[in-house]
């Protein structure tokens, strides 16, 4: 899109404006950085669209491709032109949470958006030493109803079929209650007394949830009505 002015928000707006972009700048700033992570972070972008994005944002300087050493594929890097947007991301993000908190319909409550997110929360360092499977079991899904994470040192990974192991932490709740906790919308004691919530597993670990994984950056802006 040209809106055809020399005014550096017109100018801006041609490139960061189009479908997807912002999210893709989002995700390249939440440490995604090859192909499948982009389509994990959003899951209704096409290949052929997120490949159209890509390829923009390097051509503008924004986003720098580098071949996967000894691999098929590329990895994509902020350049420092592209870092510069972090400010940018956040600021949309606290409106976001200001103006539109509350307005989520049930097609936009994404299992997998939330995975993601769920999985870049843990603090590893913050774990008792050796494995730990957690697994998320959310009682309104017919598809993809579990999620297992299994945590081992600093390396996380997430997976829809059983891997066999002993679960250390269970959450058994409902996906519009988990997106909501991880919002900071309820805390996790409040959903576990209002029976959203059932955390089985250690004391140690489900008594202080928040102390190993973390909410959303946003989630301790309250919403415009609440001020």
């Amino acid at each position: 899109m040209q809106y055809m002015q020399f005014c550096p928000i017109a100018k801006a707006s041609e490139l960061l404006c189009e479908k997807w972009t912002l999210l893709i700048v989002r995700e390249l700033l939440m440490g995604g950085k090859r192909f499948n992570d982009f389509q994990r972070g959003m899951a209704a972008i096409s290949p052929t669209m997120l490949t159209k994005r890509l390829n923009e944002l390097t051509a503008a300087g924004i986003v720098i491709r580098k071949k996967i050493p000894n691999q098929r594929g590329y990895e994509y890097f902020l350049t420092e032109q592209g870092k510069e947007l972090l400010p940018i991301i956040q600021q949309i993000g606290d409106w976001g949470m200001r103006w539109t908190r509350g307005q989520i319909s049930e097609s936009e409550l994404d299992i997998e958006l939330l995975m993601v997110y769920l999985e870049r929360s843990i603090q590893t360092d913050k774990l008792p030493d050796g494995a730990t499977t957690i697994c998320f079991n959310f009682s309104d899904r017919e598809h993809l109803a579990k999620w297992w994470v299994m945590v081992d040192g600093n390396h996380k990974d997430v997976c829809t079929t059983d891997p066999g192991k002993e679960v250390d932490i269970w959450f058994n709740t409902d996906l519009r209650t988990m997106i909501e906790i991880w919002m900071g919308d309820i805390s996790y004691k409040a959903a576990i007394r209002q029976q959203r919530l059932n955390l089985i597993g250690p004391s140690s670990l489900t008594a202080n949830v928040s102390r190993w994984m973390s909410n959303s950056m946003f989630a301790d802006i309250p919403a415009a009505n609440e001020i």
